[in-house]
């Protein structure tokens, strides 16, 4: 199975413009900066640079199962199922946002194995993300919801997956099992939490 790393939920409409400006609260305005049309403050000169959110998905594997996690009705594709994700928080290297989110979503400890890929995914017009995916394997706690979750369960890695939230987690997973890819190694000396 070919790697596929990037995803699209919606064509078209671009995100919203920002209004006011994040250093002064001036009106912005349209302004071409870098072959691109930016927005931009006139009383200050601060360009508002738009980018994706920088995010996590874990596939947490253990034997010839899967975890995923059943989303809360009211969050984005609500009750369908992922992988344990998240966002990057800003003071967060991403092998501590991974831990964390595994945390919060499922109640359990994991040890991260490698990174499998990395993805970009277009969402909806408001959100899109870069995220970097890693597989782990469990070393500790029970299976309990959390956070935006309703629902956490192990399913086999042969056969039919639950509906699925996001594009991008059935090929994570399609692929995984089809090539076993263990993934590049991940660098645990520089994560800010010192996780078992």
């Amino acid at each position: 199975m070919e790697p596929k790393q990037v995803f699209r939920a919606y064509e078209g409409a671009e995100a919203q413009p920002a209004a006011f400006c994040l250093k002064c609260g001036a009106g912005l305005s349209d302004r071409e900066d870098g072959g691109r049309t930016r927005r931009a403050c006139a009383s200050c000169g601060f360009v508002h640079y738009t980018g994706p959110a920088a995010a996590v998905a874990v596939l947490v594997v253990g034997g010839n199962r899967i975890l995923l996690c059943r989303r809360r009705a009211d969050v984005l594709e609500g009750g369908k199922w992922c992988l344990p994700c998240g966002y990057v928080e800003y003071d967060e290297d991403y092998l501590t946002a991974a831990h964390r989110e595994v945390q919060e979503e499922t109640g359990l400890a994991v040890e991260i194995r490698g990174i499998i890929s990395v993805c970009s995914n277009f969402l909806r017009p408001d959100v899109h993300t870069v995220v970097t995916v890693l597989v782990a394997q469990p070393i500790g706690g029970e299976p309990t919801p959390g956070d935006d979750i309703e629902l956490v369960r192990w399913f086999p890695s042969a056969g039919a997956l639950p509906d699925m939230a996001f594009e991008a987690d059935r090929h994570i997973i399609t692929r995984f099992f089809a090539s076993r890819l263990e993934g590049a190694p991940v660098d645990r000396q520089h994560a800010r939490r010192n996780w078992s």
